[in-house]
């Protein structure tokens, strides 16, 4: 059961890395006219949505303490 103590500390870390590192989007807009090329790139960052946090938080700690129950 160790390897579920692991994925428990893995999902923890992870649930609380997505309250802090936003994700980077990156989009290319563009228009072509004859031999012209118009083009606009947007980028953004954003955060996941806080439930996604809580679920990967409260998975990660489920599974610490089935793992470390069944030691």
């Amino acid at each position: 059961m160790k390897g579920l103590v692991i994925l428990g500390v893995l999902l923890v870390v992870l649930g609380l890395l997505a309250f802090v590192v936003p994700l980077p989007h990156h989009e290319d807009h563009g228009v072509k006219i004859g031999d012209a090329k118009i083009t606009i790139q947007t980028d953004t960052s954003e955060k996941l949505p806080p439930a996604v946090g809580i679920a990967l938080v409260a998975g990660g700690v489920v599974a610490l303490v089935v793992g470390m129950a069944k030691k």
